[in-house]
């Protein structure tokens, strides 16, 4: 086990952030199963299946070494409870330990792996979707970012199931935590609402794939990608995605129905 703290100065030690949420995962039932790595530091996926009919939720952070409210987020929520017995829960928590330990956004052959996707050039990615095409679908995917340029909280939805929109009830509820961004455009997209950016979905018409159009393609109906603005301080910038998460899943949970039992949320 690694002494070291898993962040400082805004900055994450890989390992020893991946030895801590391990440790907080397997004393919350979690099983912690190792299916690459990144510089000689693991890539986990914890998972936990909770009996009975529940909603299948993924989250992800960590693609992006100079992001590290999104890991940060995951093992605030993880050591709050947040993941309990309401879903059975996949969460890959640091998918770029090389772009950590560099501190850059890129992994250590200057590849952004949240374009990789389609190409699948990355060894990283190559053993992300190896462990994804060995698990079930997922009734709800998040994507945790944190955007250098933003001045505030964010949501991208893809909503191929048409069901309920949760985008409008993030952001009112991290509209407590941290401003709503206010561009009309963001990241070269119109917004559809304030703060809210319904991409192209159709991932056949798109030349790189991020994770999300992934997700959308292979896993999930219902996929987001949530952003909190890196001006924030990191205590907030993680009270931010935490405060996402939570919502997101309790939307999720009370509206969820057994499959043939009715729609869902």
């Amino acid at each position: 086990m690694h002494s070291a703290p898993p962040v400082k100065d805004s900055v994450i030690d890989p390992a020893a952030f991946v030895d801590r949420i391990a440790s907080a995962a397997t004393a919350r039932g979690f099983r912690v199963e190792r299916f690459g790595q990144s510089a000689g530091v693991p890539q986990l996926a914890l998972t936990r299946r909770t009996r009975g009919v529940r909603p299948r939720i993924y989250f992800s952070a960590g693609i992006h070494g100079d992001e590290p409210a999104p890991p940060l987020a995951l093992l605030s929520a993880l050591e709050h409870g947040l993941f309990d017995d309401r879903a059975t829960w996949f969460l890959c928590p640091l998918l770029n330990p090389a772009g950590f330990l560099a501190r850059t956004r890129e992994n250590a052959e200057d590849l952004d792996l949240n374009r990789d996707y389609k190409a699948l050039r990355s060894a990283e990615i190559r053993a992300h979707v190896g462990w994804l095409q060995h698990q079930p679908n997922f009734d709800l995917t998040i994507c945790l970012h944190e955007d250098w340029e933003a001045g505030g909280f964010y949501v991208y939805e893809l909503n191929a199931a048409d069901a309920p929109s949760l985008a409008r009830p993030l952001i009112e509820a991290v509209s407590s935590i941290c401003p709503m961004e206010t561009a009309t455009v963001i990241d070269g997209r119109d917004i559809a609402e304030p703060g809210i950016v319904r991409p192209l979905a159709d991932p056949l018409l798109r030349e790189t794939w991020p994770e999300s159009i992934y997700l959308q393609a292979h896993h999930s109906r219902l996929s987001y990608t949530i952003e909190t603005p890196s001006s924030l301080p990191l205590p907030k910038r993680i009270a931010a995605l935490e405060c996402a998460l939570a919502t997101a899943i309790s939307q999720v949970c009370a509206a969820y129905k057994p499959p043939g039992t009715g729609r869902n949320f």
